[in-house]
């Protein structure tokens, strides 16, 4: 049945972009397209290196094939993390018939839905593009293959990616697009409950310090998304098999969190005397060369290099300034980049599964980047302008 799937599966793609058409250039239109063909040769990849059993991808694909209704309605209905995504992966691959390559490809596309969503932020929130060297970063730096490999392939990852994608897209417009405030959290509400609670927190907290918000409309919807992570805290902390929010718990949580994921995991170790800002590095910027121990390796190693020199840019240009100035969203992003890296970083001891998780934060780190470097040129063509 998969080559009647993957023609489908391709052309949602192409429809999905066509729900931009009005709001972006055609330039950036044709942009999209090409990056939907780039994310589907990173899904053939994901696909060639998790087929036969590599990765989690096959066990969830072979789970959901084998699963009875029965199964699938008690982890819909009671179940969260792994079991939900059997559930919400049996309808394709037990009832539809799905092969691993088309399953592989419509959670690609999944994963690109959010990578979209994104993009479309970047262009309404940043006004004014970068150049390292002769190249304009924007959009080369949505290309970066490690932004859609972990959103290519059948996983948490992919409907994660998704959700934050949708959900941050829908902040730019609340009132219209509320309905997706709704479906994105609700998703990943079911596959990383935590994750829901950090979106809420960090972009109620963005609202809360958002001066460009009349103060009653701040109120009201920095105390609704504050208020709903409150609300559905019990069941993270469930999740996270966490009974209390006490110093010693959470210290517990990270220590076994981190020994289980440096087992299970890819990639070097940190090591258990690693210190906070070494760890806090490697979430943001390793694997590097050092690292790298394959083509992948090697190619990761690039990309972070790029981001890095991005960084250290961004850095070199008021960035509190350009925070304080920066649109709601922007502010969001990068107060959601720094809980969920320290959250992680205490977590994971390993290189490997922290590029897995900071896939989540990289598309809003990359953003408030471009917003930085943006800004600064704003300030010269200010000055330049009043000097004229």
């Amino acid at each position: 049945m998969d080559f009647i799937y993957i023609p489908l599966i391709v052309l949602l793609g192409f429809a999905f972009i066509k729900r931009f058409r009005k709001q972006i250039s055609k330039s950036d239109f044709s942009t999209l397209k090409k990056l939907w063909g780039f994310h589907l040769l990173i899904s053939v990849g994901y696909f060639l290196f998790t087929r036969n059993g590599g990765g989690d991808a096959w066990y969830y694909f072979i789970t959901s094939q084998k699963m009875n209704s029965i199964e699938f309605w008690d982890y819909l209905l009671n179940e969260k993390g792994t079991y939900f995504l059997f559930a919400f992966n049996y309808i394709p691959s037990n009832v539809l018939d799905m092969g691993f390559f088309a399953n592989t490809l419509l959670f690609g596309f999944f994963g690109f839905m959010g990578l979209a969503y994104f993009y479309v932020i970047a262009i309404k929130t940043i006004p004014y593009n970068f150049k390292l060297g002769r190249y304009s970063v924007f959009p080369l730096v949505f290309f970066l293959p490690n932004l859609h490999f972990w959103s290519s392939g059948v996983g948490k990852d992919s409907l994660l990616f998704l959700s934050i994608g949708m959900f941050s897209y829908a902040l730019l417009s609340l009132s219209k697009r509320f309905l997706l405030i709704i479906i994105s959290l609700s998703l990943a509400f079911f596959i990383r409950p935590h994750m829901v609670l950090f979106m809420l927190l960090t972009f109620g907290l963005a609202y809360t310090i958002n001066s460009n918000v009349g103060g009653a409309k701040r109120f009201f919807l920095s105390a609704l998304l504050i208020g709903g992570g409150i609300i559905i805290l019990p069941s993270v902390l469930e999740y996270v098999k966490v009974e209390d929010i006490s110093t010693e718990s959470v210290e517990e949580f990270s220590e076994d969190k981190s020994a289980l994921l440096s087992r299970e995991g890819t990639g070097s170790s940190l090591g258990p005397s690693a210190s906070f800002p070494a760890k806090l590095f490697a979430f943001y910027f390793r694997p590097f060369f050092f690292d790298a121990n394959s083509l992948t390796g090697l190619i990761a190693s690039f990309e972070n290099l790029i981001l890095f020199i991005l960084g250290i840019k961004a850095l070199r240009r008021k960035p509190l300034l350009a925070f304080k100035k920066a649109p709601f969203i922007v502010k969001g992003f990068l107060i959601f980049m720094l809980i969920g890296s320290i959250a992680f970083s205490l977590a994971l001891g390993n290189v490997g599964i922290m590029i897995r998780m900071r896939n989540m934060f990289l598309p809003g780190f990359i953003i408030f980047i471009l917003w930085c470097l943006s800004y600064a040129q704003e300030r010269k063509l200010t000055a330049k302008h009043k000097l004229t």
